[in-house]
């Protein structure tokens, strides 16, 4: 990464650019997947979720008869696999026809074998959680995220300043909707690819947070060692040194963690696969935060205290003097 090494990009002079553009993908991307719709795991909505293996391909057209004829009505059929013999079938808790643990399963399997006499199914995995607990489980999923951020304004306003604490949060913030709302708009395009908001998600989001707040303490850092060597430099000069003089270090940690969970992404199997697809577009917009978000904040708040503070100083200078002038006279 030798082309990195002396590099003089002015990232804080572009940074209402970049202000823009951030804005516009977290409000569009947020308020697309509101619109398309939150679907929540089982872990999160509560009720039965059945995952089946057939021998051969089955169409969701004929599950969703199999289950209505067995009086299994509202129950979600989606595939879930690489192709089209692997079923996941949930039953919502309060279902018409739907009862809860092993009976709603013993359900759907009599439900299979009546409808797919000819095509054998196995039973990969059965779970089943509560209304309430999927309820409480959101909750303390949001409530999770919110005192992660909390933590991480008090660490980084005791070892910097306030002002720089304020930064790496809003740029949490900023990486955690943008994953989630690419999170909700990819969900179901593709059936080998499971995004539903679920603890494996959540993990996903929280390790996010764990990343971006590395990388942007990492160029905070480098912020406050450079202010010590060139004091005779501006703030603005200062900052884009020290984003200049980590790029590489970022580029380099980035794009190792990227091409891992690719890695993990293709061959990791389904259970991971939600997880390595939302912490690949956390790894590009928590690298993105740290440079273009982060540290442009900390330096527009840092100006506008230093502009509130010329005038009153000014107006004492200019006291001064007139009374040095009325006192000559």
């Amino acid at each position: 990464m030798h082309f990195f090494r002396k590099t003089s990009i002015d990232f804080i002079g572009k940074r209402r650019t970049w202000y823009v553009v951030s804005t516009a993908v977290t409000v569009i991307g947020v308020i697309w997947a509101l619109v398309r719709g939150v679907e929540y795991g089982i872990d999160f909505a509560g009720g039965t979720e059945v995952q089946l293996q057939f021998q051969k391909n089955v169409s969701i057209e004929q599950m969703r008869g199999a289950l209505d004829a067995a009086g299994i009505r509202g129950a979600e059929v989606k595939y879930y696999g690489r192709d089209e013999s692997g079923v996941l079938v949930r039953v919502r808790e309060g279902a018409q026809g739907a009862q809860a643990g092993a009976e709603a399963t013993k359900k759907v399997l009599a439900a299979v074998e009546t409808g797919f006499s000819g095509n054998k199914s196995q039973l990969l995995q059965e779970q089943h959680i509560g209304p309430k607990i999927g309820a409480e489980l959101r909750s303390k999923a949001v409530w999770a995220v919110f005192f992660t951020c909390v933590v991480i304004l008090f660490y980084l306003t005791f070892r910097f300043r306030f002002v720089y604490g304020m930064g790496a949060v809003i740029a949490i913030v900023h990486d955690v909707l943008v994953a989630f709302a690419f999170a909700v708009v990819c969900n179901g395009i593709w059936p080998w690819l499971n995004l539903e908001m679920n603890s494996t998600l959540l993990a996903a989001f929280l390790t996010i947070v764990g990343f971006s707040v590395n990388d942007t303490v990492i160029i905070f850092d480098r912020i406050r060692e450079d202010q010590r060597k060139y004091k005779g430099q501006t703030l603005k000069e200062i900052m884009n040194r020290a984003i200049n003089e980590t790029l590489p270090r970022t580029v380099i940690t980035s794009g190792t963690v990227f091409l891992t969970l690719l890695v993990l992404f293709i061959w990791g199997g389904e259970v991971l696969r939600g997880f390595a697809f939302t912490m690949l577009i956390g790894v590009i917009t928590g690298t993105y935060s740290s440079i273009f978000v982060a540290s442009a904040i900390a330096f527009d708040w840092l100006e506008r205290d230093k502009s509130k503070s010329i005038p009153v100083t000014a107006n004492v200078r200019s006291r001064k003097s007139a009374g040095q002038v009325a006192a000559t006279a």
